[in-house]
């Protein structure tokens, strides 16, 4: 039996959610193939995340003790070596993220591992794994094979699979960590500053705008629109691109994906592969646009043909 490795990640105390949908991702495989799903903690007291990872799909947990709290590449690239070495594992995943990306390369360099950052959809073909990923400015899509790797090192782009919602009873086993003499030390962490916007892609109901709105000095009205209703504003890449919202608010491939939304409501927007990408998890989607043959209309429960500044106006007059 073929075994994925997944690296948990975590930061001050707190089991980072990208890795429960690393899990998820290799849950999906799991039931493709069999393989067996072990994750890795590494940590200063690694039984802190037992109860966190222990979640469907996961078959054994292993707790590797070092001396430092938060996160140090060097004791990461040094213990995923170690149990690479021992495992053979066909998988090493991690959340893409500024941690995996200063260990996860490395790993994948010194053992000579096909590597890929930054992916959304992994598969098996003939029993060999298949990565995709962005290319161009997130324009395409590439599908990425791996000849003659026997393992290969991914990290997966956030809130593209859903956090596994059921618990399990994993083996739990540990490992002892390299002796390693770190060249870095962790002084403090500050988190960047998001003072004065929302994060999106937690946002339950939102009211995203694209081309439609014509111009910039039509946002505010669906800002105020958004507030009436209760909505999260939330745009296609257009709006951002062109500075007309923060690109925190962007909902796409390139932005962010919408994980927790219950009803979104699209609004002059077209329907790209890469915005429709950042939908997948939406359990409800409205959409309104003036060209019925509009590709957001495959994706959307409910569709209406109509201009959108007719429709925003009826909206306002029912929620005053």
């Amino acid at each position: 039996m073929a075994e994925i490795l997944v690296i948990a990640s975590h930061r001050s105390g707190e089991l980072n959610p990208g890795t429960l949908e690393v899990i998820t991702a290799a849950t999906e495989l799991k039931q493709a193939t069999g393989n067996k799903i072990s994750v890795v903690i590494i940590a200063d007291k690694p039984d802190q995340y037992v109860k966190a990872l222990s979640v469907g799909g996961v078959d054994e947990i292993i707790k590797v003790s070092v001396p430092q709290a938060e996160f140090q590449p060097d004791y990461y690239e040094s213990v995923v070596l170690a149990v690479a070495d021992e495992r053979k594992p066909q998988l090493i995943l991690a959340p893409h993220g500024v941690d995996a990306w200063s260990f996860m390369p490395v790993v994948a360099a010194k053992r000579r591992y096909g590597c890929a950052t930054d992916v959304f959809e992994i598969r098996y073909e003939d029993g060999k794994p298949v990565a995709v990923r962005a290319a161009y400015a997130e324009k395409m899509h590439m599908e990425l094979d791996f000849p003659h790797k026997e393992t290969v090192v991914l990290t997966i782009r956030g809130n593209t699979y859903k956090p596994s919602e059921t618990s399990a009873t994993p083996a739990i086993s540990e490992f002892q960590a390299p002796a390693v003499e770190p060249r870095t030390r962790h002084i403090g962490f500050h988190a960047p500053d998001t003072s004065g916007d929302v994060d999106i892609a937690q946002a339950e109901y939102i009211l995203s705008i694209g081309r439609g709105i014509a111009e910039e000095d039509n946002v505010e009205q669906f800002n105020e629109l958004a507030d009436q209703m209760g909505f999260t504003l939330g745009c296609s890449r257009p709006i951002a691109d062109n500075g007309w919202l923060p690109k925190s608010r962007q909902v796409g491939q390139s932005g962010k994906t919408v994980s927790n939304c219950k009803l979104y409501l699209a609004m002059g927007i077209s329907g790209s592969v890469q915005h429709m990408a950042g939908m997948k998890h939406v359990q409800t989607i409205v959409a309104v646009n003036t060209d019925a043959e509009a590709s957001i209309f495959n994706i959307a429960r409910y569709g209406i043909v109509a201009d959108l500044f007719d429709i925003a106006e009826e909206l306002k007059q029912h929620f005053q």
